[in-house]
């Protein structure tokens, strides 16, 4: 870099190897270089975005605190680190930077920072908007679309067949035959009334010899299920395989009333669309798994599962919808055991429900899951009964071993007493760890508490879902102990956002992407949702409906939503690539080994966590002092 004073050397030298500035040209990067300034500000020193010159300002050396006009804490910066007041202020006003150290400051004026940002769109990304749009961000630059997170609309047939109700069976089957389609929509004045497919023909009509001159209306499917245009391809599919749905009407994504049946039907889907499209899709392995004889076959599909996941990272589906098909997979074994068992041992004698506990209930299974389950039977059961019950969780449980679901360690699994019962005995044991919150029952809680209906009767999960609820919202006590759980495991950063990593043993160098950065923010979510009656277990659809009932700010909703979603793709990433390397997968992480920029939103995940934490402190504080 020629024509640079040897005190703009120093400043070189140092903003070489600091994002985003390392990436820029080096014309650029020598341009920008000759317009930075260099200030310095004591201890306790404030810069105002209202009163102070308009910039870009990076710490070279010392700390300052970013905080909001009445005094909230939102960031604190060290070495390396810069902000821009005026960009920050968008989305908080008054906001402003006070200076914990004595702290030296390259300063880059407005007119040079706009310039490089718009010349530059890596630069300029890298700066736009708060820490939360940073991280979603950086989500949307690590996936990308691939068929499965693509719209249906893009695959539909817009070519819609419609007939009114009092259309003749002759009629409607001439015209299908002319046309070669396979369904028609029945619609009266605008309205979707039903559907009827060539199946219907068949099974509705000539199987049961009924005449041809009765109207449609007699034998089509009423009230439609119908999907909305936006809804992706891996959705629809996933919908159609598990339901056994062959056609699905298309409506609009915008709605005057948000009824479904309006005039906004705009297309079709077909399972014949979903093959051509796609033919060797994993998503077709939960139809696969319906049809399996033997546990011996199920087994057989879920070795493929390794290899499919890395074929699911390297075409970048977000994380959210890999741990959404293992998840459906899992369901799908589970299903499929359960009705083998049903073959070997007869009919359940009362009505039950398996429930898959944790990530399964969640929906956010990865690989190397072990089981979490339970039977939740009916209150009718008599002894004789259990006896059925507990034949059929041997048999799902060791099926589930034999397919790579092992055994839980902590044995939270039907085959155990504890978690084998009628509806009753639940009841009592969620009562009993809500009146005495000991180390063991929060631990029990953080997995039961989560907690779905898989296979079977699901009003009984309902009924005890909504014991639970009501009692979780009652103890302030209860809730002080989950929150007190909360806090012990705190984000890996240190002082100035330093990474605190492992200092010796097998993850020297690494930390914990699953201890210290998933599970908190999936605690977190669960404790808000259980002190405010959200029956939602998934942690995305936790912190909507938390932000949705004001629980939460949007602010902190989307943060920690934001936060999970971009750790979470670390790890997936983090674990294909240990596989392609021969290497058992696993949740630590080199933070050092990641591009600069992942590094920085790292920090900015956890920052978010620790942030979170706080206000968890503050909000069940009167528990945790009782």
């Amino acid at each position: 870099m020629s024509n640079i004073s040897p005190e703009l050397s120093v400043v070189a030298d140092f903003l070489c190897h600091i994002m985003p500035f390392s990436s820029l040209p080096e014309e650029d990067f020598s341009s920008l270089i000759r317009h930075i300034d260099i200030q310095y500000h004591v201890k306790a020193n404030l810069v105002k975005q209202d009163s102070e010159q308009d910039g870009l300002r990076i710490i070279r050396s010392g700390a300052a605190e970013i905080r909001t006009g009445n005094d909230q804490l939102l960031d604190r910066l060290g070495e390396g680190e810069s902000f821009n007041l005026a960009g920050l202020a968008e989305q908080e006003p008054n906001v402003y930077a006070s200076f914990i150290e004595d702290s030296l400051i390259y300063f880059l004026d407005k007119k040079h920072y706009q310039a490089m940002r718009e010349k530059h769109r890596p630069f300029d990304r890298f700066f736009h908007g708060q820490r939360s749009r940073r991280l979603s961000r950086a989500l949307m630059s690590m996936t990308d679309p691939t068929l499965m997170t693509r719209p249906i609309k893009e695959l539909m047939t817009r070519d819609v067949f419609k007939v009114t109700p009092e259309t003749s069976v002759q009629q409607l089957a001439l015209a299908m035959s002319e046309k070669r389609i396979s369904s028609a929509l029945v619609m009266e004045d605008k309205v979707l009334m039903g559907i009827v497919t060539d199946r219907d023909l068949r099974n509705r009509v000539l199987a049961k010899g009924l005449s041809s001159d009765i109207s449609v209306a007699e034998i089509m499917t009423t009230n439609p299920v119908a999907l909305h245009e936006s809804t992706t391809v891996f959705d629809a599919t996933l919908l159609m395989t598990q339901r056994g749905y062959h056609h699905l009407p298309i409506i609009s994504d915008v709605s005057p009333n948000s009824s479904q049946t309006e005039s906004l039907v705009t297309g079709i889907i077909t399972s014949s669309d979903l093959m051509l499209a796609k033919q060797d899709d994993p998503v077709y392995l939960v139809q696969h798994i319906s049809r399996q004889s033997s546990t011996a076959n199920l087994k057989e599909i879920t070795q493929s599962i390794p290899n499919l996941f890395l074929q699911w990272v390297n075409a970048s589906i977000p994380a959210s919808q890999i741990s959404h098909v293992l998840t459906a997979i899992s369901d799908a074994i589970t299903t499929r055991l359960i009705e083998l068992a049903i073959q070997t041992y007869g009919p359940a004698p009362v009505p039950f429900s398996w429930l898959a506990f944790g990530s399964q209930a969640r929906g956010e299974q990865l690989l190397n899951a072990d089981q979490d389950n339970g039977l939740l039977i009916s209150n009718d059961a008599t002894p004789e009964d259990i006896t059925w019950f507990k034949q059929l969780a041997q048999f799902v449980c060791d099926g589930l071993n034999a397919c790579g679901y092992d055994y839980c360690p902590g044995k939270v699994m039907a085959i155990t007493d504890e978690w084998c019962q009628p509806l009753r005995g639940w009841v009592k044991t969620v009562d009993s760890w809500t009146k005495t919150p000991t180390p063991d029952a929060v631990m029990r809680v953080s997995i039961f508490f989560d907690l779905r209906s898989v296979y079977g009767d699901s009003t009984l999960a309902d009924q005890l879902q909504q014991h639970m609820l009501e009692r979780t919202q009652q103890s302030t006590i209860f809730q002080a102990a989950l929150a007190a759980n909360v806090l012990e495991t705190t984000p890996p950063l240190g002082i100035f956002r330093r990474f605190v990593v492992e200092r010796n043993g097998e993850h020297r160098d690494e930390l914990d992407l699953k201890k210290r950065g998933i599970l908190p923010i999936i605690d977190m979510l669960r404790l808000h949702a259980l002190a405010n009656g959200i029956t939602a277990v998934n942690s995305q659809e936790r912190s909507y409906q938390l932000t949705k009932n004001k629980a939460l700010t949007k602010i902190d909703g989307r943060n920690l939503k934001d936060a999970l979603a971009f750790i979470m793709q670390v790890r997936v990433s983090h674990q294909a690539k240990q596989m392609k390397a021969g290497k058992q997968p696993d949740n630590y992480c080199n933070p050092y080994d990641l591009p600069k920029l992942s590094k920085e939103q790292l920090r900015d995940a956890f920052t978010v966590i620790h942030d979170a934490q706080s206000a968890i402190k503050l909000r069940y504080r009167q528990g945790l002092e009782a």
